[in-house]
């Protein structure tokens, strides 16, 4: 297996230099705004959005070194994706992140909540003086598709009506939306073809909709050690995710346990029993390897280069986290 960062090694020094710019970039003006977003960036993070970023800026730039503008849209993908964060931990009232307290639990809800809205409100700024129209859609899209994913997940609470569809389109307004969007954007940014940019866009959907749904299964698989949370977190919130959809058409007991909020003492444990007793983990990888396959197809024709080859790589990546 890969390791995350022998895999992106060749944007290891712009990965180095991202974290080091974006610090800079949130600025001292405000002590507990910049205690609380210096916590965030110090935090070992898993950078794939910008390192998907960067890997596109080079493979579409395969004989030239890469902009300062390719460089800033990777800082404003993760200053995006950490605001979001910032605001879910808010939301579902999370005392952990990748293994350290959240900001809410280190300061309050309300500095957390404000951290948040500057961070976005600073990626709109960065974003606004890349001086690119296209690029200033395509971001400001991925803004809304995240308010939008949270309040879909929010409506949807232990709802086992729920359709794979629908969970699929949350899973992209939140997850997949920023990877799509922000590698459609780097390719804007190196001038290529329409058809290009939209190839760009698929191998983005389907990485971050391949790299969610593996999230979802290690929700049940993983431990809390590796996933930096409680195991099983999203299905006590109420949160149904692939496994628990796919298992709900086997056993229709679960759907008990889910509609009354496991209120009883053992529900959650029994419906984590009946989830890992059915097929439903097995069809939710099936349902991952599908996309990470897709986006493999959308990156193969591009220039052959070491970055295309690690993008390439990155599908094999995501899904061997689930073993």
């Amino acid at each position: 297996m890969t390791s995350q960062t022998l895999l992106f090694s060749p944007v290891e020094a712009d990965l180095r230099q991202l974290t080091d710019n974006l610090k800079q970039l949130v600025g001292a003006r405000h002590p507990i705004l910049y205690a609380a977003a210096e916590h965030l960036f110090s935090v070992k993070g898993k950078r794939v959005r910008p390192a998907i970023v960067l890997l596109i800026s080079r493979t579409t730039m395969p004989d030239q070194n890469i902009t300062l503008k390719h460089r800033r849209l990777a800082e404003i993908t993760e200053m995006i994706h950490t605001a979001s964060l910032v605001h879910d931990d808010v939301v579902d009232d999370a005392e952990m992140r990748r293994g350290v307290p959240t900001v809410h639990s280190l300061f309050n809800n309300r500095v957390a909540v404000l951290a948040g809205d500057f961070l976005f409100a600073q990626s709109s700024w960065y974003l606004a003086n890349l001086d690119n129209l296209e690029v200033v859609k395509l971001l400001s899209q991925v803004i809304m598709d995240l308010a939008e994913g949270e309040i879909q997940q929010g409506l949807n609470r232990f709802d086992t009506g729920l359709s794979i569809e629908a969970y699929l389109e949350k899973s992209y307004y939140k997850t997949a939306s920023l990877i799509a969007n922000s590698s459609k954007a780097a390719g804007v940014l190196s001038g290529v073809s329409t058809q290009q940019a939209e190839d760009l866009y698929n191998y983005g959907r389907h990485i971050g909709l391949a790299f969610q749904i593996v999230d979802d299964i290690l929700d049940f698989t993983g431990v809390t050690e590796e996933l930096g949370k409680p195991a099983a977190s999203d299905l006590k919130s109420g949160n149904l995710t692939a496994p628990t959809l796919y298992a709900l058409e086997e056993k229709p007991s679960l759907e008990a346990l889910i509609e009354r909020e496991f209120a009883q003492e053992g529900d959650l444990e029994q419906a984590l029993t009946l989830i890992k007793d059915s097929s439903g983990i097995q069809r939710s990888r099936e349902l991952a390897s599908d996309h990470a396959q897709q986006a493999v197809k959308y990156i193969e024709s591009f220039q052959v280069c070491e970055s295309r080859q690690v993008l390439i790589d990155l599908a094999d990546y995501v899904l061997s986290r689930l073993y």
